[in-house]
């Protein structure tokens, strides 16, 4: 129909009002169709009666029109103002609760298009509420990884941010460390061993793609508070940087995830691989700093600083601490005869064997010189005494060959422990150790001697 004002309403009235007029004039010739009396159908009251009727049943049906339609686009323009409002005041303070759908949706109390614009402006609302809280959630995701550097740290806060935004019941991240796949961070799943080696997780590394899993898979079990549930739902994402493959996110659900998380988690991905890929670097870089390049123990700056932390924590705990001294006996002719060339390959040697004989866990610190300091944390002189008794026969095996010659190694050993012997400095559980290792070589060498 052609519009002819600017105004709908109007247009309406006009076509309305016209209609009925049109009705008054055709309804007296159909009034002498029917056989009704000429000499009154042709009278001008009853063409008048007739042209007001009309006219009356145009202005009537404009009327409830416009209360009928009227007011529920009054209603959906009110709501369109407000909406507007709140957008504008929250460009500025990034507020955006004023727009939730609670509060700006339309009652949908018809069946025809006005019933459809009021259902298509709640879904334009309910989306626009969703890409802010999307928005939010990318700018909280980036501040939290954005302010860690420390991989641990890095890891346990965007396993904690992507579970709060992706409402998983449990997950983890793995991260790719020396050629192997190993669990960085968790939250309520078992078995993270089976998932290192998961066929899926697999798979998603090497193709770096999402993998979204909507079967009930048996690797996966969440923990509640009273039983394990199987997760319904598992999205496994690698994480790259330019295209490096730096490890895999698994996020699990006991329900089936909402419909765009999974857009959700690949805007976070990319982030969390530059973080990621700073923490890796920043690690390597503090082992390399912590380590000494000869023996590929811990220098004695990093060894001070982990002695002091496990001292304090001890202290706390209420655990014990044990600390042992080692000392390569007659270490200066081997250098004097072989040359330091050689030393130096005894000296990784004998550092290789306290490696593979000590706990995990345990701390070995090259001490300076000759001299190494191995760290415990809660070993009592129980532990120390056997421990150390292994370190000396392990090392006493040792044979490091140059040419034809055979160069064996002995140490000597000293040891303490916290809170048995009542010290109250970790400096002062240090000297107690090396003064037990002294001992020991007075007492004759490759031998384990305890502070009394």
């Amino acid at each position: 129909m052609p519009r002819l004002t600017g105004k709908v309403f109007t247009d309406l009235a006009i076509w309305m009002i016209a209609f009925g007029l049109l009705i008054g004039i055709v309804f007296p010739p159909f009034c002498l169709a029917l056989g009704l009396p000429a000499e009154r159908i042709l009278a001008p009251v009853f063409f008048a009666s007739t042209l007001g009727a009309g006219l009356a049943v145009g202005a009537v049906n404009y009327a409830l029109a416009r209360l009928v339609v009227g007011r529920r686009l009054r209603r959906l323009a009110t709501s369109m103002e407000t909406v507007e409002t709140q957008l504008a005041a929250a460009m500025v303070t990034h507020d955006w609760a004023g727009c939730d759908p609670e509060r700006c949706a339309l009652p949908v109390d018809s069946a025809d298009e006005v019933g459809a614009s009021a259902a298509a402006f709640n879904r334009l609302i309910r989306t626009l509420s969703r890409s802010h809280q999307v928005e939010a959630a990318t700018r909280n995701f980036t501040e939290v990884i954005s302010s860690h550097l420390d991989l641990d740290e890095l890891a346990d806060a965007s396993l904690d941010a992507l579970l709060r935004h992706t409402g998983a019941a449990a997950g983890a991240i793995l991260v790719i460390r020396e050629d192997a796949l190993v669990p960085q961070a968790s939250h309520g799943l078992r078995a993270l061993e089976r998932l290192v080696d998961n066929d899926h997780v697999r798979r998603v590394l090497r193709q770096g793609r999402t993998e979204r899993i909507t079967v009930d898979p048996d690797w996966a079990l969440v923990d509640s508070l009273l039983v394990d549930q199987v997760a319904r739902e598992i999205l496994a994402v690698p994480v790259m940087f330019k295209r490096v493959r730096l490890g895999v996110v698994i996020l699990a659900s006991i329900a089936p995830f909402a419909a765009d998380v999974g857009a959700l988690v690949e805007q976070f991905r990319a982030d969390l691989g530059l973080a990621l890929n700073n923490a890796l670097s920043h690690d390597r870089l503090e082992r390399l700093a912590a380590m000494d390049p000869l023996t590929e123990a811990y220098n004695r700056r990093f060894g001070l600083s982990r002695l002091h932390e496990e001292f304090a924590r001890s202290v706390r705990s209420g655990s014990p601490l044990g600390v042992l001294m080692l000392d390569l006996d007659h270490f200066k002719i081997v250098n004097d005869t072989y040359g330091h060339l050689v030393g130096d390959r005894v000296l990784r040697a004998a550092a290789a064997t306290c490696r593979r004989i000590i706990r995990e866990g345990d701390v070995l610190v090259r001490f300076g010189g000759e001299e190494f300091l191995i760290l415990l944390p809660g070993a009592a002189l129980a532990d120390l005494a056997e421990l150390g008794e292994r370190v000396r026969r392990a090392i006493a095996a040792t044979v490091v060959a140059e040419g034809d010659q055979r160069i064996g190694i002995t140490v000597s050993v000293g040891g303490a422990s916290f809170p048995e012997e009542g010290v109250e400095s970790p400096d002062a559980l240090v000297d107690l150790a090396d003064t037990a290792l002294y001992a020991a070589k007075r007492g004759g060498r490759d031998r384990v001697q305890f502070a009394v």
